[in-house]
């Protein structure tokens, strides 16, 4: 009896020191802890980024040649070489403000997407928009509401980049977002990854996207099959990318984030890892990472920002990050500078070592070398980690079956009986629809052949 007496208050005891174990870790985790064992990046693969976040700044301002809100450097835009800017009621609300920009003095064409805009109701409903395992894309999941907002863009500008591309075939194609737009530019990447026809059959590596501060948007063999094409730009603690609560969660505790954050911490730390990475649904930061770290821990201030970058699978961006700045790092205006004051650092210790310009090209080269091994091995990584639907790598990184699927699909439409079709303008959203998907035993079929 006198046993069963004292089992209580040994369980109330074990059970507080699970308690304060947890807190422990939980206290000491930084972010700096995710990206300790990454390599650091190079001025010239993180080059585009403030450029890039200046751009998206712009598309705030309702008339460039005007700006109220103009940063001390400037937007860095031309407005005689701004081709298309949309605001809510050009999109009819479906899709966040963007524009298109032609960029001489870099050799880019340029779509930049603004971030969720707390005002506007459009921008909630398409966060709502969206259930896990709502929408099957590619083999893995995205979120909906994101893809058909990428599907509206397409539809309005592929035209006019497709023209573009023709008229400037040295010019890169760059999609660029913040926020709710990352998400947005990071789908639209992976429809124009798979139809590049529809863009005159350009290489695939003229396009590139950065996702600045990107939300959780596809499935993890997703995220990193495609991180030859989509870069992800995070600074320091910010919460969106850690969190896996779905976005339209995120909307419904607006006014108490935090208490969210501190619920979904504390379920993500009683979960194994093993385990999160067999759940098929669970949504992911897109493709290649570049972490800027500017705050260390039990130090107070910023110091001088570190970018590190990796092609991580398991450790990738997990867990949420207890700090008072994870909502604050989120801001463009923060990531625009810190990112540019890390991009000077970089160009100062290249030019200290002073690096010739053939050395330089040459390290051009290597670096890009290193990411196509990088992303290989993480693709491989992803396979032994048995992440649903991962396969391992191909040349580009995508299925084989599709490459033949395209190529099958390029075949049919130079036919003769293709050719009045091939006329009319292509609507996205249908193509869209006629993506590849999984049925129950596991084969690919097309969504349409289930319906006939």
């Amino acid at each position: 009896m006198s046993v069963l007496c004292g089992l209580p208050p040994l369980l109330e005891c074990v059970y507080g020191v699970a308690c304060a174990r947890w807190a422990w870790k939980r206290c000491l985790h930084s972010a700096g802890h995710d990206s300790e064992n990454w390599s650091v990046a190079t001025a010239e693969e993180f080059e585009p980024v403030p450029r890039l976040c200046r751009y998206i700044l712009g598309v705030y301002e309702d008339d460039l040649r005007q700006p109220q809100w103009e940063p001390p450097e400037g937007y860095g835009i031309n407005p005689d070489c701004l081709i298309v800017k949309k605001n809510y009621p050009d999109t009819g609300g479906r899709a966040p403000p963007y524009l298109l920009y032609l960029d001489h003095d870099h050799a880019d064409i340029v779509l930049a997407i603004r971030g969720l805009n707390l005002a506007k109701e459009s921008d909630y409903a398409v966060l709502l928009d969206n259930k896990l395992g709502k929408r099957k894309f590619d083999g893995g999941y995205v979120h909906n509401g994101l893809l058909k907002a990428a599907g509206l863009v397409l539809n309005a500008e592929c035209e006019i980049m497709k023209q573009l591309l023709e008229k400037y075939p040295n010019y890169t194609l760059t999609i660029t977002g913040h926020s709710l737009g990352s998400g947005v530019a990071a789908l639209l990447t992976m429809v124009i990854a798979q139809n590049l026809d529809k863009l005159g059959n350009i290489d695939r590596k003229r396009i590139r996207c950065f996702a600045i501060a990107p939300a959780r948007c596809m499935s993890l063999n997703l995220a990193v099959r495609y991180a030859d094409v989509i870069n992800s730009i995070v600074l320091q603690d910010d919460f969106l990318p850690r969190t896996a609560t779905p976005l339209e969660d995120i909307f419904k505790s607006l006014f108490c984030l935090p208490c969210l954050l501190c619920l979904r911490c504390m379920r993500d730390t009683c979960i194994s890892e093993e385990k999160l990475l067999k759940d098929p649904r669970r949504l992911y930061a897109p493709g290649r990472l570049y972490h800027i770290v500017e705050r260390k821990p039990f130090r107070c201030g910023r110091f001088p920002p570190v970018v590190k970058t990796a092609v991580p699978v398991d450790g990738r961006f997990e867990h949420i990050v207890l700090s008072c700045n994870a909502t604050s790092d989120h801001a463009i205006i923060w990531i625009e500078r810190e990112a540019r004051r890390a991009l000077e650092l970089m160009q100062e210790r290249d030019h200290v070592t002073k690096i010739p310009a053939k050395q330089k090209m040459e390290r051009q080269q290597t670096l890009t070398r290193e990411h196509n091994e990088e992303h290989k091995a993480a693709l491989q990584r992803a396979v032994t980690l048995a992440v649903p639907d991962a396969f391992s790598p191909s040349y580009y990184g995508t299925f084989d079956e599709l490459d033949e699927e395209q190529s099958d699909t390029s075949v049919r439409d130079s036919s003769p009986g293709s050719s009045s079709r091939s006329k009319t303008k292509d609507n996205w959203d249908e193509l869209i629809e006629r993506l590849y998907e999984k049925d129950e035993s596991g084969h690919k079929i097309l969504k349409r052949s289930r319906s006939q």
